[in-house]
């Protein structure tokens, strides 16, 4: 009688399975698993047409992989000596080591000692091979496994089908609702004028009074603006006959009018007032009892339109949409859905998806390796892909338009909207990233040289991308380097990347190292193992205020951070951001910057400004260098959902903080104030506070509960370049662009954008699902 001698125990997820401690008992039936041992069973490697394995059957490696399983490990039933170690790496298809062998006796039957520990039983059949594989995920038959092919085919054509379905009709919705919106407009034609704009509202001044009046205006929006003279109102001509006269005034932020007399300029009257879009008003002044005295009355003449009307109704079409396909991915999910999905599939098409390439043991285990595969340390974490594609759709939304609303477009200077929100989150996925990718790649032991060297390239190539795509004159002509602008999203990525990455390249670890829990500064490890690193980035910021407040600006105020123009009560018209404007254009020189910042909007500045220049590159590797920390904790509590969660929360409350006081919780009284042109200090550490938390919830959310997969924003997360470069350099054309019936109305911007960011989005989902990553 023979005796099996099975390795001591087989390593699966971090935990050691002694083999002593299963009951084990096979028959030579090629009928699939016939025992099952915890969470693991022994499958019979015949019973999954072992021509698709290619296996050394001796001493070395033994290659599954073509088995869309996870394998345990691998034994042969034949005569021999049986080698006791099999050393098994889960979830990677190879076994690395001898064979496990056993002998048999003649009649083919072979029953362990007397331990317990089970038996062995052939019917006279030699050769036998085994794995040991999960329950739950075990193909027993060829059969079983074309079932499985046509099961997984059919629910992944059904998902594709589902997204094209889904856009087709948020564009047919977006396309009929444009003009829907709009007829409020044009209720009341013969009050309105064809020469109204979006965010423009007609005023007609009528003066009752004997003397010429100047009409002033003034933004609430502009900090220490002096009023804006619009125009000279004449005295009526006689009693009982007053004089009218027309403006066009905006009405994207409340108004003051002021109106003086010219005489000696004294304020007869001042209005507070804010107009609604394409309304049409009436201003009239009359005269008091008393003479130096004056009364004004602001009369509506027809209503202005509800411009957010449009977004109410693409929310609700989205969230409709989205609640649709949460409430699908649910029910498909029940047997009887799936089995009838299953059956309403015809024959033919059922032997189509086996005989297709898409049904092939291949094309198999590729669809659903990502199910498969157990978590280890080099997983990728689904919550980064969905934070950056979230980051990343709202740019392309913002960059296309965004509806023409000025709160989809860059604050004018200090304060925050939401097209400012979604560049310093890119930044700050970008340090995640880095952290998680450097370490992996120092631990499978690539060096360092050669890390250093990819960092290098990729930021030249960041760095080149950004240059051509932000200027387009290559399509019209030679381009003149006398107006190339230097500066841009890319170029800051590009830079922002070289530092951050070669600063953590040269202070990360070959391995992480694991403390006790009860050392003292356990809790701050992440942060300690690095202090280099942070007195570096420490060091930085000290720089930056330094030059920010102490640098000599001609003409300027020492530390003067405001946008010039006619900010300021006009003192200081060419200071437009201080230090930071100076030294762009001292280093790049005028025509190579920004020619029209955001700043002229408001404050009418005449001077080039760059919002990615020089100096705010500090602030923003400060940012890259915060999610930096986010990559250390992902790294140092791994699978420690509460530690990671607990943390991230900590450092956007102390990030908040920190906001707070340098703000003075306010838009422009803050020491330094929140400022998306100057990436001021209080931005980064701002914007900073709502990514740690932000990325907390998607971790739950995605990584942690699984309550949601990320869609649609992780497809574009995964494909970030081509999505970026592709959207700029296909803004103009269709179907992204088009020319609308009515180029004043919000409606059809709104619909148009939202189309072509959807288009976008759907691009990526197609590339992902034909595994098209695009990368540099």
């Amino acid at each position: 009688m023979g005796e099996w001698l099975p390795p001591a125990s087989v390593s699966t997820d971090g935990k050691q399975l002694a083999f002593s401690d299963m009951q084990l008992e096979f028959n030579g039936r090629e009928s699939g698993p016939v025992l099952d041992c915890l969470d693991f069973a022994i499958v019979h490697l015949d019973a999954l047409e072992t021509d698709d394995i290619s296996e050394e059957l001796k001493c070395g490696v033994v290659e599954l992989a073509l088995l869309p399983l996870e394998v345990k490990m691998v034994f042969s039933a034949s005569e021999g000596p049986a080698p006791r170690d099999c050393n098994v790496w889960p979830g990677s298809g190879r076994i690395r080591g001898c064979q496990c062998t056993q002998s048999q006796s003649n009649d083919g039957q072979q029953r362990m000692d007397e331990d317990g520990r089970g038996r062995l039983a052939h019917s006279g059949r030699r050769d036998r091979k085994y794995v040991v594989m999960k329950k739950r995920e075990i193909f027993t038959s060829k059969k079983d496994r074309k079932e499985e092919a046509v099961r997984s085919d059919v629910m992944a054509s059904e998902r594709e089908y589902k997204w094209t379905v889904c856009a087709v009709i948020v564009l047919l919705i977006a396309l009929c609702t444009a003009h829907m919106t709009d007829r409020p407009a044009s209720s009341h034609p013969h009050h309105k004028t064809s020469l109204l704009k979006m965010d423009e509202a007609s005023l007609s001044v009528i003066n009752e009074i004997d003397s010429d009046l100047m009409f002033y205006v003034v933004s609430d929006h502009c900090y220490k603006c002096l009023p804006q003279l619009l125009g000279i109102i004449p005295a009526r001509p006689a009693s009982g006959t007053p004089t009218a006269v027309g403006f066009v005034v905006g009405t994207q932020y409340a108004l003051t009018l002021q109106l003086n007399s010219t005489s000696a300029d004294l304020e007869q009257c001042n209005v507070h007032f804010h107009f609604g879009e394409q309304g049409n008003y009436s201003l009239w002044v009359k005269n008091l009892n008393e003479p130096s005295r004056a009364s004004c009355s602001m009369i509506t003449d027809s209503e202005p339109i509800n411009s957010y009307l449009p977004i109410l109704f693409a929310f609700l079409v989205f969230a409709f949409l989205g609640a649709l396909s949460a409430i699908w991915s649910t029910v498909k999910r029940l047997d009887v859905v799936t089995n009838l999905l299953l059956r309403l599939g015809s024959t033919v098409d059922t032997e189509r998806l086996i005989n297709s390439e898409l049904g092939t043991p291949n094309r198999l285990v590729d669809a659903s390796t990502e199910s498969i595969i157990p978590s280890s340390t080099g997983r990728r974490l689904r919550c980064l892909d969905t934070f950056r594609g979230l980051a990343l759709v709202i740019m392309v939304f913002v960059n296309y338009g965004g509806g023409r609303y000025w709160f989809f477009r860059h604050e004018s200077w200090n304060g925050l909207t939401v097209a400012d929100l979604v560049f310093p989150w890119f930044v700050f996925i970008m340090g995640t990233s880095i952290t998680l990718s450097l370490s992996g790649s120092l631990r499978r032991g690539l060096k360092r040289t050669h890390l250093l060297w990819k960092i290098f390239w990729r930021s030249l190539q960041l760095f080149l991308i950004g240059v051509i795509i932000i200027n387009p004159n290559y399509c019209q002509g030679p381009l003149s380097w006398d107006s190339l602008r230097i500066p841009g999203v890319l170029q800051r990525l590009g830079f922002t990347y070289l530092v951050v990455a070669i600063l953590d390249l040269a202070f990360a670890r070959d391995r992480l190292t694991n403390l006790s829990s009860e050392t003292c500064w356990f809790s701050v490890h992440d942060v300690c193992l690095y202090w280099p690193a942070w007195l570096f980035a420490i060091g930085l910021e000290i720089i930056w205020l330094c030059l920010t407040f102490l640098l000599p600006v001609p003409d300027c105020p020492t530390g003067y951070l405001g946008p010039g123009g006619i900010g300021d009560f006009g003192q200081y018209q060419n200071c437009t951001g201080g230090a930071a404007g100076y030294i762009d254009r001292w280093l790049l020189g005028e025509n190579h910057i920004y020619q029209t910042p955001s700043s002229r909007v408001v404050y009418q500045s005449v001077i080039p400004f760059d919002p990615e220049g020089v100096l705010g590159s500090i602030n923003s590797i400060l940012m890259a260098f915060l999610g930096l920390q986010a990559g250390k904790i992902l790294l140092h509590y791994r699978d420690q959902h509460r530690h990671i969660i607990t943390r991230f929360l900590i450092w956007g409350f102390i990030l908040g903080i920190i906001s707070a006081v340098l703000t003075k919780c306010s838009r422009n009284d803050g020491f330094i104030p929140i400022n998306k042109n100057l990436w001021s200090l209080s931005y980064v550490t701002t914007l900073s506070c709502f990514a740690f938390v932000t990325l907390g919830v998607f971790y739950y959310m995605v990584d942690v509960k699984k309550w949601w997969s990320g869609a649609p924003f992780f497809y574009p997360g995964v494909n970030s370049i081509l999505v970026y470069v592709g959207h700029e350099v296909f803004e103009e054309y269709f179907p992204f662009r088009w020319k609308m019936t009515n180029s004043q109305s919000h409606a059809e911007h709104l619909a148009q954008n939202l189309v072509a960011t959807s288009i976008w989005v759907i691009i990526a989902y197609l590339l992902y699902r034909k595994k098209i990553l695009v990368k540099i």
